[in-house]
């Protein structure tokens, strides 16, 4: 395509996105509603919430309006996204305090009559206006004892397993490693526990490998150790902001904490190691 080409088909984009805006702000009645946001604008050395006005209406979710922000008032508004369908989990961050997708909030659940305030994660240091620095969780990632399978039990080399043990694994491969149940979690939003605590998504993912009907590794040491288990004090919050209704919680974090419990604070199980110890 010719350089003049690229100019008109840039033009056209254009053009449609002002007349998608324009659409965007007329009612039912064709009256243009306008809604308030208090987004935080910043970097690392500091930052302050600015307010800014957008048209809105029926369907919006709070990505359209701050993307529409970035159009009209803030070119330079920095904001994390990428598939918009609640499915990639970039465009986490905080509205009115809550940890939410953006792409999955509708303007319609939020009170319009005040303004929308919207932020960075808490638990995770920030970069530029909305977006923040997570390689913290891909580093934690690594520090976990990876899948061991058992020997296969066939002769054609492969594995047999019951329908019910595949099943309890299948919930915890829907994460999206949108990390809103980390930035909720108390242990590293409030008391930054970040070298001690690898937070509930974590918690989540040595769930999936050490209740693998297959997997044979013994992690309960580092759970208690290592990754902290013992910091959770089992509220929920994580459970309750889960994009993809992960019950971590009671699925995932409480059968771990058993399992820790059992291995290390099992009184006849205290009683054996000791003995063996001795002899």
């Amino acid at each position: 395509m010719t350089a003049g080409g690229t100019t008109s088909v840039s033009r056209e984009i254009v053009e449609s996105g002002q007349r998608a805006a324009e659409r965007s702000g007329e009612s039912a009645g064709g009256e243009s509603k306008r809604a308030a946001f208090r987004v935080w604008r910043g970097d690392s050395s500091g930052g302050a919430f600015e307010e800014y006005t957008t048209s809105v209406s029926e369907g919006m979710v709070v990505l359209d309006a701050i993307h529409q922000i970035q159009a009209e008032s803030a070119n330079d508004l920095a904001v994390r996204w990428n598939c918009k369908a609640g499915k990639c989990g970039s465009c986490s961050a905080e509205v009115n305090g809550m940890p939410r997708l953006m792409c999955m909030t509708r303007l319609n659940d939020l009170d319009l009559e005040k303004a929308v305030t919207v932020e960075p994660m808490r638990a995770f240091p920030p970069v530029r206006d909305l977006v923040t620095d997570v390689s913290w969780n891909f580093a934690v990632k690594k520090r976990i004892a990876k899948f061991k399978p058992r020997i296969p039990d066939a002769p054609d080399g492969t594995w047999r397993m019951a329908q019910s043990d595949v099943d309890r694994v299948q919930e915890f491969r829907k994460c999206i490693e949108c990390f809103l149940c980390q930035d909720t979690c108390h242990v590293l939003r409030d008391h930054q526990k970040h070298d001690e605590f690898i937070g509930p998504r974590f918690l989540v993912h040595v769930a999936a490998l050490e209740m693998h009907p297959l997997d044979i590794e013994n992690r309960a040491a580092e759970l208690r150790q290592a990754y902290g288990i013992g910091y959770c004090n089992i509220t929920k919050c994580c459970t309750r902001v889960c994009p993809e209704n992960i019950t971590i919680t009671d699925n995932a974090i409480i059968p771990l904490k058993e399992r820790v419990v059992d291995e290390h604070y099992d009184p006849l199980r205290r009683l054996v190691r000791l003995f063996r110890r001795k002899s």
